[in-house]
């Protein structure tokens, strides 16, 4: 799975706060992701996250 630095995450459960959006903070063998909601911070194995992940919102990168 192709997953970037600042993709934004849709997860299938959502965070206790409500949110099911996650930040990518830092990609590898750990994805660090930051909660959108209520701004915590995760570090979850690479394997577990891309299992939960329903979708990828990606910044254009088209610059006008």
């Amino acid at each position: 799975m192709d997953i970037r630095l600042g993709d934004v995450l849709l997860m299938k459960k959502p965070h206790p706060c409500g949110e099911k959006r996650w930040l990518v903070l830092r990609t590898g063998m750990d994805f660090r992701l930051r909660c959108l909601g209520c701004g915590r911070e995760v570090l979850l194995p690479r394997s577990k996250a891309e299992k939960n992940i329903r979708g990828v919102l990606r910044p254009s990168d088209e610059k006008n």
